[in-house]
């Protein structure tokens, strides 16, 4: 009987960046990739809330194992911010709390207030967050009726623009681009800027457009993963797009291959080593004296 070569998890493996669609939890989207592509291993980094669309990031096959190393520590989003209302989860998915008639909030009061918003500040999430209290979510104990007022804590949002106004019916929506670091909640700048102007407000549409580097220009929507069911990038570029990366030679790739170190370099973070071919071996990190792997791509076991 002839020797049938184990598979190796590099075929058909790399990153599938999803443009998702409302009404979908991240959840569902794994699921419905998990048929698209017909396997098991899939996952995701991150979550996006069922109202929002835009960017998710999923590991196929082996890459799931490059989703808890990936730097997605800054993102970027368009959103739009009803002035005149706020609910109980800071999005028009809530039950409404109070309402104001907002149209003589002016224009140059909105954009003080975002600007007070802006950079290195202290932000409370919104109580229907995924946040663990008690070994909960948060969301689940507001959904039990209980009452949950979380800590603040420290983000960055490095830009809060305003880019149009719309005034009518006594609110004012406001179309806004928002780039910030992980754990920023837009919800609750919505509510944040409708509470500092008094109004109240909440928010109405959230589209994520970008999570570290992958971007919309990376994304396809499920639609389109049925016509072309494939990665967006395999192994090779989701490493290149996602690290710097460093080329080592044959030999060295060979000895990382089998979980062995290199001499470090001074390249700061996490990196990827790619050999003559362009294939990406794997992923290392310098400390001290060694450049060591965090992950290996491609191991020698799983090789020839």
């Amino acid at each position: 009987m002839p020797h049938v070569k184990p598979p190796t998890g590099l075929v058909g493996a790399g990153l599938l960046i999803i443009d998702k669609s409302p009404g979908m939890t991240s959840h569902d989207v794994v699921s419905a990739c998990r048929k698209l592509l017909k396997t098991r291993k899939i996952g995701h980094a991150g979550t996006l809330d069922p109202m929002a669309t835009g960017v998710l990031v999923l590991g196929v096959e082996r890459a799931t194992k490059m989703l808890g190393l990936l730097a997605l520590t800054t993102k970027a989003y368009t959103a739009t911010i009803r002035l005149g209302s706020a609910t109980t989860t800071d999005d028009a998915e809530g039950e409404t709390l109070s309402t104001s008639d907002a149209s003589g909030v002016a224009d140059t009061d909105i954009n003080t207030e975002m600007l007070r918003l802006t950079g290195d500040i202290s932000q409370i999430p919104s109580s229907v967050s995924a946040i663990k209290v008690d070994g909960k979510r948060a969301h689940a104990l507001v959904r039990d009726g209980e009452t949950v007022v979380l800590e603040p804590r420290r983000v960055t949002v490095s830009r809060f623009e305003l880019t149009s106004v719309r005034r009518g019916g006594g609110v004012v929506d406001l179309e806004v681009e928002v780039d910030c670091t992980s754990g920023t909640y837009v919800r609750a700048l919505a509510r944040d800027l409708g509470d500092a102007l008094g109004v109240g407000g909440h928010l109405t549409v959230l589209r994520r457009t970008r999570v570290g580097p992958f971007t919309l220009e990376h994304a396809r929507t499920l639609t389109e993963l049925e016509t072309a069911p494939a990665v967006s990038l395999d192994i090779d570029a989701a490493a290149k797009t996602a690290y710097e990366h460093r080329g080592v030679s044959a030999e060295e790739a060979e000895s990382i291959s089998q979980g062995r170190w290199l001499d470090p370099i001074g390249m700061k973070g996490i990196y990827a080593a790619i050999d003559p071919d362009g294939n990406t071996i794997a992923l290392l990190q310098e400390r001290g004296k060694r450049a060591s792997t965090v992950m290996v791509v491609r191991p020698a076991t799983l090789r020839d």
